[in-house]
């Protein structure tokens, strides 16, 4: 499948602009196309990275450290698959390192990745999980999403107030029931101060 130009891009949002009823030439809507073309290369950068990359530098000398490694509260925007519409939310992700670990800032990365591409908050979890767990080969992952979804909260059914959680536990997080509660416990204290 060949990828349309930024020009065609612009001409569907002026087809869309026309189909709502509206005039794409009036003065508030002539830029339209544009903005919308360069916001949705925003929300959807994640089909420009690769997450695997982000994993691929490790750390072995951490003194034999072998304990969990939690990051809490990572924020994202989504868009669902099915409407466009946003999925706001956090991400909770965990995982016991077998000799090696990764920066932090690399586990954001694939979050944010995953997050940038048209998702079901289920594939999502996984896709986090599954990638964390293929590349650097821990003890386990962990990992949990909150998301607020805006095609059920601002249109359809009309539910505002209502997040979706979802987890992946993979490893000695789902065989191993310590590892699991501790991981559970850890990501449900309070939030940290700003």
């Amino acid at each position: 499948m060949s990828r349309p130009s930024r020009s065609e891009a612009e001409k569907a949002v002026r087809t869309l602009l026309r189909w709502l009823g509206e005039n794409p030439d009036r003065e508030g809507l002539r830029a339209t196309p544009g903005r919308v073309a360069r916001a949705y290369e925003e929300y959807f950068a994640g089909y420009r990275t690769d997450p695997i990359e982000y994993l691929r530098r490790t750390f072995r000398e951490v003194d034999g450290y072998d304990e969990l490694i939690v990051l809490r509260d990572i924020s994202f925007e989504s868009h669902c698959e099915h409407h466009l519409a946003p999925i706001i939310g956090k991400v909770q992700v965990g995982y016991l390192p077998d000799r090696k670990v990764v920066g932090i800032s690399k586990l954001a990365r694939v979050v944010e990745t995953f997050a940038k591409r048209l998702q079901v908050q289920e594939a999502m979890t996984a896709q986090i999980a599954n990638c964390i767990n293929d590349v650097l080969k821990p003890k386990g992952v962990g990992v949990v999403v909150e998301g607020v979804h805006h095609c059920m909260t601002t249109r359809g059914i009309h539910k505002p107030g209502v997040a979706m959680m979802t987890s992946c536990l993979l490893g000695d997080f789902r065989s191993d029931p310590r590892t699991r509660a501790e991981f559970l416990n850890i990501i449900r204290r309070a939030p940290l101060p700003d």
